[in-house]
């Protein structure tokens, strides 16, 4: 799918939230290892939610967060201007608010 995106890049846009986007400068070959292994620890946590697994959920969720902080998606924001970050905030709520279509 093909969502709308802050005009610096650093966020896309899901029913008026904010929602970090991977970091650009990660190499490509990086960043088609991390969201496989996002994309194996997200199908690994289904399957131990459906099975009542409680102790492999929790790894899976460890893996899911590990990966999307790898990717720049979750932790410290990518960006090195100092910006505050804004994600998971509705876009009206930010500076944000207005610039995107």
């Amino acid at each position: 799918m093909n969502y709308p995106t802050t005009p610096d890049g650093r966020y896309f846009v899901v029913r008026g939230r904010l929602w970090r986007c991977s970091n650009p400068a990660l190499a490509d070959d990086v960043r088609s290892a991390l969201t496989r292994e996002l994309m194996t620890a997200r199908a690994a946590k289904g399957r131990a939610m459906r099975a009542g697994d409680v102790q492999a959920r929790e790894a899976a969720r460890q893996r899911v967060d590990a990966a999307k902080v790898a990717l720049g998606e979750r932790g410290p924001p990518w960006w090195t201007d100092g910006a505050p970050d804004y994600g998971r905030r509705m876009v009206r709520n930010t500076p944000y608010a207005g610039m995107i279509l």
